[in-house]
């Protein structure tokens, strides 16, 4: 078992905890495989009746998957580059059909793998700390991990906006986007896994004994613009729209303009096509698109722009909507398409 993840057993709760605080808690290949195998073992145990993830530390639930580990293996050619992807979809597929209630405490940020950690099961516990995005975009990745079917089922266009831009929310958003079913303060959390593991109330009655206001949020008013702006089908008619607006939205439009272009289209792409379709079916589309992604040059611009040289300033290439074609994305990988058996 990898100590990168930790699993422990706590009256009738099964407790599987991020071990990485150094690293945000990111994920690699081994905690994906591990918390899949433990799905299974606990869903299969009649004394587990529910499951609870949670971060080690402060700062992050979990921060995304580990970028720069992806980075050096996608640049070396080497197979763990598709082996990750393939393992960390498996293991979103596995949380979301979990028989048993799965409580996930997104106490800090919330990003990326994480979100696939969280969004698929049926309770997400939000606090104080949490900060929630799927900023791929700005990376040359695409909302993955099953994002591209959990964000265009949050209200209105909120989950369009989430792709492209990458925006971060808060506790208030989470709430009321839907992304988090609870809110309970940090301070508070050890006494509801207390409760959660020996209480004889059902799941549901303990969270919703702790869950409490989390405040104003600032979502609510962005809601008319955002419906508005990201409603259209292709990036350049969003675009078209939210330069033509007010203040916000021309501030949204100067944000896109600063995203991988590639990864915009499949984005949106992406984020229509799971539109109406399974989970399975988003999964199987997102590992088509970051199995081509490895063989592009925006993911390693980006992290070479965000992470390693730290400019902030990504030469994309291709550089402009106009010069994307994403057909190349959709096509069955060298090595197949994901599967679930």
């Amino acid at each position: 078992m990898s100590e990168d993840i930790l699993f422990r057993r706590e009256g009738r709760i099964g407790i599987a905890t991020l071990n990485r605080p150094q690293a945000l808690n990111a994920l690699n290949r081994a905690m994906c495989r591990a918390y899949h195998r433990k799905l299974v073992e606990w869903s299969l145990e009649p004394d587990v009746e529910a499951i609870v993830i949670e971060g080690a530390g402060d700062r992050a639930f979990c921060a995304g998957g580990d970028i720069r580990a992806l980075h050096d293996h996608g640049r070396a050619g080497s197979p763990e580059w598709e082996r990750f992807f393939f393992d960390e979809y498996r293991m979103n597929h596995a949380i979301a059909h979990c028989p048993k209630p799965h409580v996930a405490l997104i106490d800090g940020i919330t990003m990326g793998g994480g979100v696939g950690l969280s969004i698929h099961g049926r309770f997400r516990v939000a606090t104080e700390r949490t900060v929630f995005a799927m900023p791929e975009t700005g990376i040359g990745l695409i909302p993955d991990v099953g994002g591209t079917h959990a964000l265009p089922r949050l209200p209105g266009e909120i989950g369009t906006w989430l792709a492209l831009t990458g925006e971060r929310l808060g506790p208030a958003e989470c709430r009321v986007a839907g992304i988090a079913t609870h809110y309970v303060p940090s301070a508070e959390l050890e006494l509801l896994k207390e409760r959660l593991a020996h209480s004889h109330e059902p799941v549901e009655q303990v969270l919703a004994t702790f869950d409490a206001d989390p405040g104003p949020d600032r979502l609510t008013a962005l809601r008319d613009g955002i419906d508005y702006h990201f409603v259209h089908d292709t990036v350049d008619a969003i675009l078209a729209s939210l330069d033509g607006g007010d203040d916000w939205a021309q501030a949204q439009a100067r944000r896109i303009r600063q995203m991988s272009p590639t990864s915009l289209k499949l984005s949106l792409y992406g984020v229509r096509a799971g539109r109406g379709g399974s989970l399975e079916d988003a999964l199987k589309r997102e590992f088509r698109m970051v199995s081509r992604i490895k063989f592009g040059h925006d993911f390693y611009e980006g992290v070479r722009a965000q992470l390693i040289d730290k400019d902030r300033a990504p030469r994309w290439n291709p550089a402009r909507l106009e010069e994307v074609d994403i057909a190349p994305y959709l096509a069955e990988p060298l090595w197949g398409d994901l599967s679930f058996t």
